[in-house]
């Protein structure tokens, strides 16, 4: 916790150190732009929450200087394999990628924001915590965001502009007036870091198909604790924290037959998910990036590495205008990324159904279609190339 006063004026106020805020903060403090990096939170995350960092990302993260860290603490995983029980339908390689990155890389998402963490404090940055945003006021050619600090005191800081990274629940762009336009999906989905015996290799991601609902199941970094995964998985209610049994009846109806063994659930937790892209990108001196602009289903596992490909193109340019040029040279942050978080959603939104569908032929057709399909070497590339988004680029 950072318990230094904060200053009364600044070039811009960041809200929220997570991922797309700590990478905002990281491009302005290389760039020497003054900035304040808030969070509601008392302490930066312990539980792994996002898990994937594609390629696109890592090449994002290669220009910060930290891709090789996070790649050290992380598992490079080759394959991503659609299955309908013990049966394979697709294949999908990365390792032909046109990347210096050709693979998925398996890093909790505690993990990469503490390597972002440790980056913004060599750049000579800091998170100051608790501070929660109460009122945004953009007024008199600068932005007056208010705030109450972790012991109930009141306070306000003047900037030039705010970036809100706050989340899905975003205050900032609440504040900002700004519309969040989309829906949510009937099912709940379960979360859980699991120890299992599992009858994959684990250089695979894998995402189950069942008329139950869609399961993906990954393999996590186990140095220390060997055989961990993380599970996300469909269900019509799911339980505030899945047990094992739980884990277990999901993998046992879903998953690929064989030696099955969940042994201890680390972290779990429940959740809806959404599909929405904020309204804009921008409303005056207001901008937002990562999930405060953008959230939409895990499958794909691009939600954090949307959010940071945000961050990576809007600092530069939020540098550039602080140091005097047109404020409209911000406009091209929407206009380049709303675009790919439209795609992102609609992406995403379309596996989810196709691996959600319960009709016996129209999951047949399903099983067909993708069967037929990636076994062509161009479709099996394209699949590749978007879920490691380097048509991002």
């Amino acid at each position: 916790m950072n318990t230094t006063p904060l200053p009364e004026t600044t070039s811009v106020v960041i809200v929220g150190a997570g991922p797309a805020g700590l990478t905002t903060a990281i491009t302005l403090a290389d760039a020497g732009i003054d900035f304040v990096l808030l969070d509601r939170l008392a302490e930066g995350a312990n539980t792994s929450r996002a898990a994937v960092v594609h390629a696109r990302t890592l090449e994002v993260l290669e220009g910060l200087g930290i891709a090789d860290e996070l790649i050290s603490r992380g598992m490079v995983v080759s394959t991503f394999t659609v299955r309908d029980g013990g049966r394979t339908l697709a294949t999908v390689r990365f390792d032909g990628l046109p990347t210096e990155y050709p693979y998925t890389l398996m890093a909790p998402q505690d993990t990469t924001e503490a390597v972002l963490l440790e980056r913004l404090r060599k750049a000579g940055g800091e998170v100051y915590r608790p501070y929660e945003i109460t009122r945004i006021v953009d007024e008199n050619g600068g932005v007056t965001v208010e705030y109450t600090d972790g012991t109930g005191a009141r306070g306000r800081i003047r900037a030039d502009y705010v970036v809100g990274a706050d989340g899905m629940h975003s205050v900032v762009r609440e504040q900002a007036g700004i519309g969040f336009t989309g829906a949510t999906y009937p099912e709940s989905f379960v979360l859980a870091d699991v120890r299992m015996d599992w009858p994959i290799a684990r250089n695979e991601v894998t995402l189950h198909l069942s008329p139950e609902g869609v399961t993906v199941v990954a393999p996590l970094p186990d140095d220390t604790e060997p055989n961990r995964y993380r599970v996300v998985a469909t269900v019509a209610e799911a339980p505030e924290h899945p047990t094992v049994e739980d884990i277990r009846t999901i993998l046992d109806t879903r998953g690929p037959g064989g030696a099955v063994q969940v042994r201890e659930v680390q972290w779990s937790s429940r959740f809806r998910v959404h599909h929405r892209v904020a309204d804009r990108y921008r409303a005056g001196r207001v901008l937002l990036a990562g999930d405060a602009a953008h959230v939409h289903s895990p499958a794909g596992g691009q939600g954090m590495n949307t959010g940071i490909q945000d961050a990576a193109f809007l600092g530069p340019l939020l540098a550039r205008v602080v140091n005097g040029e047109p404020d409209t040279v911000l406009d091209t942050y929407e206009t380049t990324r709303r675009p790919v978080a439209l795609g992102v959603v609609a992406f995403t939104d379309r596996m989810t159904k196709m691996a959600t569908l319960r009709p016996l032929p129209a999951r047949l057709a399903r099983n067909t279609a993708i069967s037929i399909l990636t076994s062509i070497p161009a479709v099996r590339t394209k699949l590749a190339y978007q879920l490691a988004e380097l048509a991002n680029r």
